[in-house]
């Protein structure tokens, strides 16, 4: 149903050619069809079993030519999504694993289960001089070095997630790949005896550059899910620094919030960069000019 009425409301405003179509630069537009449509299956907009909409609905809806509306099928039949029916459409095929999911007690031990049977890759443990930005935020004095860790969670042979956590060189200078492989980080700095205080997160997206892609096996500038968290000990100081990225055809982020801080920064806060808008829109400006 939501599928049929996003498709009504588009077609009031029909695209005349492939041109009304925002191009991904490098990606074909048989491509972004094709992961716009893949997004929506993943999802549930698209139940197993459902069938598509027709070629004829998709060629106006995004307003491409049949052959790329077809190509973009095809690739979705390649991977084993739908099953294309001479005559009948294209269906999504049964027993694939879609939709979102409500949390529930059984949900959350489950999750529990899953994050205790994967397996944890410690790419990188070294110390080094951090970025500036990351110098900064754990208020790393100049010079000085800082633990630089970087893991995959793994589920088989499917990588699920990337951590990438800082910490200053006098609470990690003793942490060893053997730990990282056994405990997340904070739970290691927990066992020498550093107690946490304040936490900030900050959920965006970021395209998947050469080096996370690879770790993540997913395709060059997938958007990636983005979690990033300085932490702090109970004293105010910030003691680590950790970004995970996660691909959303795998992992999801689930929080549970109490009644009485839905409207704190408990909750989330949502900003917006105006400054970053106007920086993007002027330089598109000065493109077509």
């Amino acid at each position: 149903m939501l599928c049929k009425r996003f498709l009504r409301c588009a077609m009031l405003r029909p695209m005349s050619n492939e041109h009304d179509l925002k191009r991904t630069p490098g990606t074909a537009l048989h491509r972004q069809i094709f992961l716009v449509l893949k997004d929506g299956i993943a999802q549930g907009s698209y139940a197993p079993g459902t069938a598509l909409p027709k070629e004829e609905s998709l060629v106006q809806l995004f307003g491409v030519s049949r052959a790329t509306v077809r190509r973009a099928l095809a690739d979705l039949e390649l991977e084993g999504l739908v099953l294309r029916k001479h005559g009948l459409g294209t269906f999504v095929r049964e027993g694939l694993a879609t939709g979102a999911k409500m949390a529930t007690l059984g949900f959350v031990d489950e999750l529990r289960h899953t994050a205790q049977s994967t397996e944890v890759r410690v790419v990188t443990l070294e110390s080094g001089p951090p970025p500036a930005a990351v110098r900064a935020l754990l208020q790393v004095p100049d010079n000085e070095p800082a633990v630089h860790a970087i893991r995959v969670r793994m589920a088989g042979k499917t990588p699920l997630m990337i951590t990438e956590t800082w910490v200053p060189q006098d609470l990690g200078k003793s942490i060893t790949a053997a730990a990282l492989k056994r405990s997340p980080m904070y739970e290691v700095l927990i066992a020498q005896g550093v107690k946490f205080g304040r936490v900030v997160q900050e959920i965006s997206a970021e395209s998947a550059d050469p080096h996370r892609a690879a770790l993540l096996k997913c395709e060059l500038s997938t958007a990636l899910i983005r979690m990033s968290r300085i932490m702090h000990d109970q004293a105010g100081r910030p003691v680590m620094y950790v970004t995970a990225h996660l691909t959303p055809q795998h992992s999801r982020i689930l929080m549970e919030i109490p009644g009485d801080a839905i409207d704190t920064l408990s909750a989330g806060h949502i900003i917006h960069d105006p400054a970053l808008v106007a920086h993007v829109a002027g330089g598109r400006k000065g493109q077509k000019a």
